[in-house]
């Protein structure tokens, strides 16, 4: 099988990219990447001289390169994972994310339509999405699979819609799809800006904390290799046509999962108890800030038998170790534009 990921560079990419290289040898994986700010492929050294895998470095929103992509190398599948995906920057720039997340993923959508035209079987065009589609819950309750879409940025308007077009293409063109929903991801290889790797950054620069608001947003944290677990049994074994929601079992309110970080990057740091927590530093909200996700993953579970494989506290204190062994990594990351941007949006 070829089989085409997009965004293969970046976060989560990266991490499903070496895992089908890994437990495929007989899959040609292709790896898409436009390589902006957060593509980085040290992300993949250790595979980059795989024999079955090959890096494309291109744009999904272009056209007429997709469409050439698929002409020359016959994808049997793909699995996209390619998109803008930080609030803030959504905020600042939403056409952006119409562009990639909306466009880009038409383009993709076009060139798989008429790439299996004549032969569907065994095909599949696999969509990543995100929870936050569903907008925000109260205190109680929990996201599914029948929950009703409702975005409250427009990041997540940008997902929702590209969602909406990969099942419109299952109804209207027999293109055979899956989709999943997945909570709020960490783990090693990510990019700075979001809120784990930031506040360990800065934890070890000794800079402040920046907790927007009160700090009682809470979200379900899902570790990232179990992540790319889940993204590969629903591309082999989900059914086709179907929505799967992928969430760490895991709710902690912003402000909790602060201090849980302060407190065990104090200890690996071997600083006093309460050193890193003097750092936090409460800024003003941002715009449509949703107060609560939650994930009901229980379909993923019964049906593909999908569980976490590692509780939130496991899985923070391995990507704490990660972040402090890759220093060089982390400092290449926070130099130049990211420095730039991280002015702008916090100080």
């Amino acid at each position: 099988m070829n089989i085409l990921i997009t965004g293969g560079a970046g976060f989560i990419g990266s991490h499903v990219v070496r895992y089908f290289v890994k437990n495929y040898p007989t899959y040609k994986i292709f790896n898409l990447d436009a390589l902006t700010y957060a593509g980085n492929l040290e992300n993949l050294r250790d595979i980059e001289d795989s024999p079955n895998y090959e890096f494309l470095r291109g744009d999904i929103t272009h056209e007429s390169f997709i469409k050439k992509l698929f002409e020359d190398h016959r994808f049997d599948g793909v699995i996209h994972l390619a998109a803008e995906s930080h609030v803030d920057r959504s905020i600042a720039d939403p056409l952006a994310f119409v562009k990639t997340n909306i466009m880009g993923t038409l383009n993709l959508l076009n060139a798989a339509r008429d790439q299996w035209k004549e032969a569907r079987a065994n095909k599949r065009f696999y969509h990543i999405s995100t929870d936050e589609v569903y907008g925000t819950l109260g205190e109680k309750g929990l996201f599914t699979e029948e929950t009703a879409y409702s975005p409250n940025s427009p990041y997540s308007a940008s997902k929702a819609s590209s969602d909406h077009f990969v099942r419109a293409y299952g109804e209207t063109y027999g293109l055979p799809y899956a989709i999943s929903n997945c909570s709020n991801n960490y783990g090693p290889n990510q990019f700075p800006e979001k809120l784990i790797p930031l506040f360990i950054n800065n934890i070890i620069e000794k800079d402040l904390l920046p907790v927007y608001g009160d700090g009682n947003y809470t979200r379900d944290w899902l570790y990232v290799i179990d992540h790319a677990r889940a993204i590969d049994l629903i591309f082999h074994k989900g059914t086709s046509g179907e929505t799967y929601i992928v969430g760490g079992f895991n709710e902690w309110k912003n402000i909790e999962l602060v201090k849980l970080l302060c407190e065990l990057m104090d200890k690996k740091l071997q600083r006093e108890p309460g050193t890193s927590g003097n750092l936090i530093n409460f800024v003003k909200d941002r715009p449509g800030h949703d107060k609560r996700y939650a994930i009901d993953a229980s379909k993923i579970e019964r049906e593909l038998g999908w569980q976490p494989s590692v509780t939130f506290e496991e899985g923070l204190d391995k990507t704490i170790d990660w972040y402090l062994d890759n220093q060089k990594w982390l400092s290449n990351i926070t130099s130049g534009a990211y420095r730039d941007y991280y002015k702008k949006q916090y100080e």
